[in-house]
């Protein structure tokens, strides 16, 4: 099966909305598809902010977001985080998700960032080993985060 990882584009909004709804099942729904649409086009005009899509037979499979941010320590190089990452569930077990996550990696490694994080909330040994499987080392820092409602 023919598989390309790209970048999303506006056109791309209902597709995205259905692998995150797999992603976040208790999400709210969009207020609005304009909200929506909306929201998107902030995101994908954030610089640095790069949302992937792996293709699959044509179909999005597989998706995850690249944020690399300034800096001004390691003399300036960039850092960058991923998130959001998500296979659709027919699709998981081809290793879409692996390969959208690897490109975000070395996206980041072409644009001379000097570390990835990404964090997961999952506990599942499973899921762990799929990052570890990307590349990514596990306890390598302590995460600490403050959730607003």
């Amino acid at each position: 099966m023919d598989e390309t990882i790209r970048a999303a584009n506006a056109s791309d909004r209902q597709v995205l909305c259905e692998l995150y709804r797999q992603l976040n099942p208790d999400d709210p729904p969009w207020p609005s598809d304009a909200y929506a649409a909306d929201a998107l086009a902030s995101v994908l005009a954030q610089a640095g902010t790069t949302i992937l899509i792996c293709e699959a037979g044509g179909v999005a499979v597989s998706t995850c977001m690249l944020v690399v941010c300034p800096n001004f320590s390691r003399a300036g190089r960039p850092f960058a985080l991923i998130e959001n990452v998500v296979t659709h569930r027919e699709h998981r077990r081809h290793g879409h998700g692996r390969r959208v996550v690897a490109r975000a990696i070395e996206i980041a490694r072409e644009l001379g960032c000097y570390r990835v994080t990404l964090m997961t909330g999952s506990r599942r040994e499973e899921t762990l080993r799929f990052y570890e499987g990307t590349g990514m080392r596990r306890n390598s820092k302590t995460a600490f985060e403050a959730r607003f409602t």
